[in-house]
């Protein structure tokens, strides 16, 4: 069956082969990756990354969405067992009645397990307790030859490589991983508008009581208040009970947004009004599911960036650049005019991760995220730019969210890809891989 499979940023990178999985046991991959004239195969989930680092353009792509089911759950531990293609909603909407939580969750909920597992997630409280990798107890992953049980004392190393390993090192079938204990759905949340950059950073470093937070910062601000925004942090409640989400409440955006909407006084006039929006200075209680994931709350929002799609950037930058190559990454953004209306910024801790080739191994620093509508050379133009300042200031861009990293940036900024294609299935590849390491699939590597 082949169906055109886009990125989240509808930027169609390419159509590629998309085969539905059905349940299948640890023989079932080795005929089908052996079989002609499959060149490769990528799992797929529910298609949140940005750019193609979850499509396979020369290959199959398959549909790991109904693989679905909790297999186990042990509400006196917390620990939860799940098939890979489940999704995080969906998983919320069984555990958070019965007291627990994901321990990391990242800004989406309907993104699937085995793909947080690919990407070693992070979250809004990563600079407490750093990246998801660090409550996986253990998984199955089919590789070409057989399946094999991995965790930090079996298969260890096909378990390090695995997470953040990008879907590349085999085909997860089941997760499981350590929950976390909490008394009610809500939150306490303060908002605390702030100046510049300077203050937020000074806002993080005494946030230590609060394990959750993230900012929004106005990319057009003036050279004395650039970086301004407001910081938002919480914790959970003791109070307002166990209620889980309700999707039905949804809204959903209504068209493609015309391009000539997407322009720099549209974007300074929304990061203006957002400034000074009542909830602002809100301090209360507030329920999970607006707070960990405000956009699902609008179905197909990515269309709200026009017909072209749009390019997302993630960028962390280690603490002792993190101030002077923020600024600078802001400077760019406003002398393009190409400002974002969802721009994030994110304190990172120590991140302990056992995973080899997760976004935020290289230790404390401030992430910056941001949306730009595909405005064709100008924009690529931009990123390249902004690429080239994350790595003169010692960072590296989330490759989840990438769609034009240069194969030089990103070999240089994740020193272990050589590791992780020593680790490679042979006959499972992505675009991405391609695209920023060369490598060959199983067809073309025997042709040589």
């Amino acid at each position: 069956m082949t169906k055109p499979v886009d990125s989240w940023g509808r930027l169609s990178l390419g159509e590629v082969k998309y085969q539905t999985a059905s349940p299948y046991t640890d023989t079932t991959l080795n005929p089908m990756m052996n079989a002609q004239p499959i060149d490769s195969i990528l799992a797929h989930g529910m298609g949140r990354s940005y750019g193609d680092s979850a499509l396979n353009s020369s290959g199959i792509s398959l549909q790991m969405t109904r693989q679905d089911r909790i297999l186990n759950f042990d509400l006196n531990t917390g620990i939860l067992r799940a098939q890979s293609g489940i999704t995080l909603d969906e998983i919320l909407s069984v555990i958070v009645p019965q007291g627990w939580f994901l321990p990391v969750t990242p800004g989406s909920k309907f993104v699937t397990l085995g793909g947080a597992v690919a990407n070693d997630v992070h979250g809004k409280n990563h600079h407490q307790v750093g990246s998801l990798g660090n409550f996986i107890t253990k998984f199955a992953l089919s590789r070409s030859d057989k399946l094999r049980i991995c965790s930090p004392t079996q298969n260890k190393t096909l378990f390090t490589h695995t997470l953040g390993g990008l879907g590349l090192t085999g085909i997860i079938e089941w997760v499981e991983l350590q929950l976390v204990p909490i008394k009610s759905a809500y939150l306490d949340v303060e908002n605390i508008p702030f100046d510049n950059l300077e203050a937020f950073i000074s806002l993080s470093r005494d946030n230590q009581d609060w394990p959750y937070s993230v900012a929004w910062v106005d990319c057009f601000g003036p050279p004395k208040k650039r970086g301004r925004g407001i910081f938002t942090r919480a914790r959970f409640s003791d109070y307002g009970g166990l209620v889980p989400h309700n999707n039905e409440k949804n809204l959903t955006w209504p068209i493609t947004t015309p391009a000539f909407l997407l322009n720099r006084l549209t974007i300074s006039m929304f990061n203006r009004l957002y400034q000074w929006r009542p909830g602002a200075r809100y301090v209360g209680r507030q329920h999970y599911d607006p707070f960990f994931y405000p956009l699902d709350g609008i179905n197909n929002w990515n269309k709200m960036y026009g017909r072209k799609g749009f390019y997302q950037h993630q960028c962390l930058i280690p603490t002792e650049s993190a101030q002077s190559g923020i600024n600078a990454l802001l400077g760019l953004i406003k002398k393009s005019g190409q400002g974002s209306f969802l721009a994030v910024l994110k304190s990172h801790g120590q991140d302990n991760t056992p995973g080899v080739m997760s976004f935020c191994k290289t230790g404390p620093g401030i992430s910056l995220a941001l949306d730009f509508a595909n405005k064709g050379d100008t924009t690529r133009k931009l990123l390249s730019e902004m690429e080239a300042c994350v790595l003169d200031h010692g960072g590296r861009i989330y490759v989840a969210k990438d769609a034009t990293m240069s194969a030089k940036t990103f070999q240089k900024s994740y020193p272990a890809w050589e590791k992780l294609e020593a680790m490679r299935d042979p006959l499972i590849n992505s675009s991405f891989w391609v695209r920023t390491t060369g490598a060959m699939n199983k067809s073309e590597a025997n042709d040589e």
